[in-house]
């Protein structure tokens, strides 16, 4: 198994540092670096370079829609193929003259075609956009927050209570369940035709990661599981998850009872998959990642 191989939207396309977030005149030494890069957001949208093969516009210093930012928007990203990167905020709904050639696009459906450490960083971007948009006020008192620690730390104005968020995210299981010669998986009933994939589902409080496990593919086929063992794992910005990739065998003579989300769920073998019967998730998806390891012999 190549468990040693980033998933899609990981690996090391980003030098965080950290430590540059605990100094507070870290945008001033931003502006003055004329390396530095701006990657734009608005919402979730973010500014791309149209055309066949899209790619991140980065602005620079001189740029004039730096001048439409939000105050406080800007978060330390990191370092971006050596040179320093900041995430910058358009207010949503505002109309501005955007450089010639970019337009806002969302990342989900450009993830086939863009490189995989630019993927990585705008889904790094996204995920921190959607979690200070819900953290505009504090979930304790109610009153505003304001950025701190380069924008990776949203502090409650109140000086009575003055609690700190830092960035969530919702850890969610995904599992190849396997027989030996036969994968178990499942179908939305949104999905396109013939579209199935491993069995997914959210960690709930109190349950380690292989409870989850077994009790999602339980709730959703019915199917009683052992020997749960970890993959790999996967950032998944939609809207702020991380997926945590397992194999794991089902009892023998496990039968499937669909329940929960599922449309449907079914024993493959290898043959039926290469044939086509079922149409697999892309191949950026962890849960591929995961089928081309059984594929293979693994799990």
């Amino acid at each position: 198994m190549e468990v040693d191989r980033p998933n899609f939207f990981a690996g090391p396309y980003v030098e965080r540092r950290a430590e540059e977030r605990e100094n507070p005149h870290w945008l001033v030494a931003a502006r003055a670096d004329p390396a530095t890069r701006y990657l734009i957001s608005q919402g979730t949208a973010q500014l791309l370079r149209a055309g066949a093969e899209p790619r991140i516009a980065l602005l620079d210093n001189g740029s004039p829609l730096l001048a439409a930012m939000r105050p406080g928007s800007e978060v330390l990203l990191g370092w971006f193929q050596g040179a320093r990167c900041v995430l910058a905020e358009l207010p949503e709904g505002r109309t501005v003259e955007l450089p010639a050639g970019t337009q806002f696009t969302e990342l989900r459906p450009l993830t086939a075609v863009l490189p995989a450490d630019e993927a990585g960083l705008l889904a790094y971007a996204r995920a921190l956009v959607i979690w200070r948009a819900r953290h505009a006020r504090c979930g304790v008192c109610g009153a505003p927050t304001v950025a701190t620690r380069a924008g990776h730390c949203l502090l409650c104005t109140d000086p009575s209570c003055a609690h700190e968020y830092f960035p969530r995210i919702d850890p969610a299981i995904i599992v190849l369940v396997s027989d030996g010669e036969r994968a178990l998986l499942g179908r939305q009933a949104s999905w396109p035709a013939r579209r199935y994939s491993t069995i997914a589902g959210f960690v709930e409080p109190g349950e380690s990661l292989e409870d989850a496990v077994e009790r999602e593919v339980a709730e959703e086929t019915g199917v009683t599981v052992t020997q749960v063992r970890y993959h790999s794992s996967q950032p998944w910005p939609f809207p702020s998850s991380v997926m945590l990739g397992f194999q794991a065998s089902a009892r023998p003579d496990s039968e499937v009872r669909v329940g929960g989300e599922l449309e449907d769920a079914r024993w493959f073998t290898r043959a039926q998959v290469h044939a086509g019967e079922a149409l697999t998730p892309p191949t950026q998806s962890i849960s591929w990642r995961l089928i081309e390891c059984w594929l293979k012999g693994g799990g």
